[in-house]
């Protein structure tokens, strides 16, 4: 099912986000059509991806449902690694599975630059012969000291590793890749729960435009 595109337009010194462009302003009542560049309606790019489609990536998601589907923003998350074909593998307490489905609405951290080649030729190969040490089985998950995001980050440290790179500490990871990413995806998750209730969700923007905008919309 397609995600509902959020669109915003400018006016009244507010940002109006919706779903469809209103020919009329909310707040004046004036006609948007005329109303310059500005009030031209935007669709705000989705934060989301579809995991099975992306190269090499860490993958994000709630362990239960979706991110547009009720998630409540409290709820445990589960992250898992692509490989080239999109089959994801992610590590539980029923030891490594690999899904070509469940991942369709994810945040996405992509991990191999396009011109890396010779990487992105070992990937799949590097991924299953680490998947399949003993560190990984079932009886070895632990839910806060060895569980999904352990076996995600211990994996592309191995590959650092063999790349001559020093590992990534978790807190490092978390800080410089995913919290800019799930910050992005809160404020987007914030904007489709309002708009699932109301016609419009209308931010009023301070003086300085520009700098309320980009930090409004992400």
């Amino acid at each position: 099912m397609a995600e509902a595109a959020v669109l915003r337009v400018r006016h009244c010194r507010a940002a109006i986000f919706c779903r469809r462009a209103p020919p009329r302003c909310p707040l004046c009542g004036l006609g948007l059509r005329r109303a310059g560049l500005l009030a031209a309606p935007l669709r705000l790019p989705s934060p989301f991806r579809h995991g099975h489609r992306q190269p090499p990536a860490f993958l994000l998601r709630p362990s239960s449902g979706s991110f547009l589907g009720g998630y409540d923003g409290k709820s445990d998350l589960h992250v898992g690694i692509s490989n080239s074909n999109g089959v994801v593998y992610h590590y539980n307490q029923e030891g490594i599975h690999r899904s070509e489905t469940g991942w369709e609405q994810c945040i996405s951290v992509p991990l191999v630059q396009p011109d890396m080649f010779g990487l992105l030729q070992q990937w799949d190969k590097l991924l299953e012969e680490f998947s399949v040490g003993e560190a990984w089985l079932p009886h070895r998950y632990e839910e806060h000291e060895h569980n999904c995001y352990t076996y995600a980050l211990a994996f592309i440290n191995s590959v650092r590793t063999a790349q001559g790179k020093q590992p990534i500490r978790k807190s490092e990871f978390t800080e410089k890749f995913v919290i800019p990413q799930t910050r992005r995806a809160s404020k987007y998750i914030t904007l489709h729960q309002e708009l699932t209730a109301n016609e419009f969700y209308i931010v009023p923007l301070p003086e300085q435009e520009n700098s309320a905008e980009n930090e409004l919309l992400y």
